[in-house]
């Protein structure tokens, strides 16, 4: 199977997926629901937590977020996409949220509060910038959870799987890069990250709890 190339273009314009196709997102993404409830049920939320939902895109997640942090609680949405922001803010008047905070901005450079817990959720290209996660775990308090999860690329032989994986991600992933292991950037900044693969080995669900000793790198 051939495999798309790496490229060097990221932080960029929206991919189309996010841009006049958000619309369509929640539909054509509804076959990872099961797997998406999976990733947010690894943050042990409590009520009043505040949650950094990174690439929050048309907000699938907060729905499950609100149910346990409560109206005490506060989710900050952060997405360079501003046609995916548009759809979760509807989402959250809609639905009476009225402690949904939306940031418009790339992950490295968005301003962020001190948080109980962040959320990596099918945000591949995000998780290979080492400055983007760098900066949404300085931003998580110590002892504060991380979980994250979205498609991998299953072993080689396993060709149908591979082929369901590329059809399924393509339009929502810029850079390939690293699609082996997508968490290993966030492993190496919270340590004894468990990792678990789901789907036949087409995704993973990733999660962990930021130590007291992590700090960023200087600059």
């Amino acid at each position: 199977m051939t495999r798309p190339p790496a490229t060097s273009t990221w932080p960029a314009v929206p991919l189309p997926a996010y841009a006049r196709d958000a619309s369509a997102y929640d539909k054509r993404t509804g076959s990872f629901g099961r797997y998406r409830r999976e990733v947010v049920d690894q943050l042990p939320l409590r009520r009043g937590d505040v949650v950094i939902d990174v690439g929050c895109g048309t907000g699938l997640c907060f729905a499950q977020i609100e149910e346990r942090i409560g109206p005490d609680g506060t989710i900050v949405g952060v997405d360079a996409a501003p046609d995916m922001l548009a759809v979760a803010s509807e989402r959250a008047t809609a639905a009476g949220w009225s402690n949904v905070v939306l940031v418009e901005a790339t992950v490295a450079e968005a301003e962020l509060p001190v948080a109980d817990h962040a959320l990596f959720c099918a945000v591949h290209d995000v998780l290979q910038s080492a400055s983007a996660v760098d900066h949404v775990v300085a931003h998580v308090r110590p002892g504060g959870g991380v979980a994250a999860g979205g498609g991998k690329w299953a072993p080689p032989w396993a060709l149908a799987v591979n082929a369901s994986v590329l059809a399924l991600h393509a339009p929502y992933v810029r850079d390939f890069t690293g699609f082996d292991r997508p968490w290993e950037l966030l492993a190496e900044r919270v340590p004894g990250l468990g990792v678990r693969e789901v789907a036949m080995g087409g995704g993973y669900v990733a999660a962990g709890t930021v130590s007291a000793e992590w700090e960023p790198p200087p600059g």
